[in-house]
């Protein structure tokens, strides 16, 4: 039996990351598979970023996200084309922000990821994308035309398909092709107090997949995370945590008063 572990969306939270790096170890996988979106919103994108290069200097499998794009490029409209009318001044800010803690070398490192990776076991066919085969953008929302999933997971013969993007954790299985979200690394959309990650498991023909949490033990580290950034960056944004949805709406209002930059 091969087990695989899937996370992505960690957004600049070293600290969740840390929590989820220690529950991959103990579950002692034979990969590791990161989708992207990995420094942008959070307070700190350089530990986040060299974490995950420590991941990958062991073996992980990494590939970049569309906030990866924004973070390194700053090219705007290919990370966010669902804004037509141009992408407001708190995600700019936050990519900059992000852009200059960062600096050349490991700019030059997200610039390098590719979209996707792909990963033979045995006789499987792994995909790691950020959103969906063939789009850092277009991912399997909650709320999306089934006849539109089917046409996604059809741009790849992949027999999984493992991606993020969407912040909020699944497993689907069409019999045929299962897709793996693992939700996120860094702060998750479900008003779960969690960062979420995925396991799946093969052995032969047979695939099993499953939505681990890492629970909120780092919670009043992260708040205190969040009350730092906020203070640090002074730009009308503030970073991903642990929050519930309405936990980051009060430290929004609390703190800032302003906009997240998601």
């Amino acid at each position: 039996m091969a087990r695989l572990a899937v996370l992505s969306d960690v957004h600049g939270n070293a600290a969740a990351l840390d929590a989820v790096r220690a529950a991959v170890r103990a579950a002692r996988p034979d990969a590791i598979l990161i989708a992207g979106d990995l420094a942008m919103n959070g307070p700190d994108p350089v530990a986040t970023v060299d974490g995950v290069r420590e991941l990958e200097a062991a073996g992980a499998l990494v590939v970049q996200g569309n906030t990866d794009v924004a973070v390194a490029d700053f090219d705007y409209s290919a990370a966010f084309p669902w804004f037509s009318d141009g992408v407001p001044d708190p995600f700019r800010a936050a990519a900059e922000w992000a852009h200059e803690a960062l600096g050349e070398e490991r700019l030059d490192w997200l610039r390098r990821l590719p979209a996707e990776r792909r990963l033979w076991v045995d006789q499987t066919l792994v995909l790691l994308c950020h959103a969906s085969p063939g789009s850092q953008t277009a991912g399997f929302d909650e709320h999306l035309d089934p006849t539109v999933v089917v046409e996604r997971i059809a741009r790849t013969d992949a027999r999984i398909i493992c991606c993020g993007h969407t912040h909020l954790p699944e497993v689907r299985d069409f019999g045929w092709q299962m897709i793996v979200n693992d939700g996120s690394a860094g702060y998750i959309f479900d008003g779960e107090p969690t960062a979420s990650w995925a396991v799946v498991e093969l052995d032969g023909d047979e695939v099993r997949a499953e939505i681990r949490r890492v629970e909120d033990a780092l919670r009043q580290r992260l708040q205190t995370d969040v009350r730092v950034t906020a203070r640090r960056l002074g730009r009308g944004f503030v970073t991903i945590s642990y929050f519930s949805n309405d936990d980051l709406a009060r430290v929004l209002e609390l703190i800032l008063g302003g906009p997240f930059a998601g």
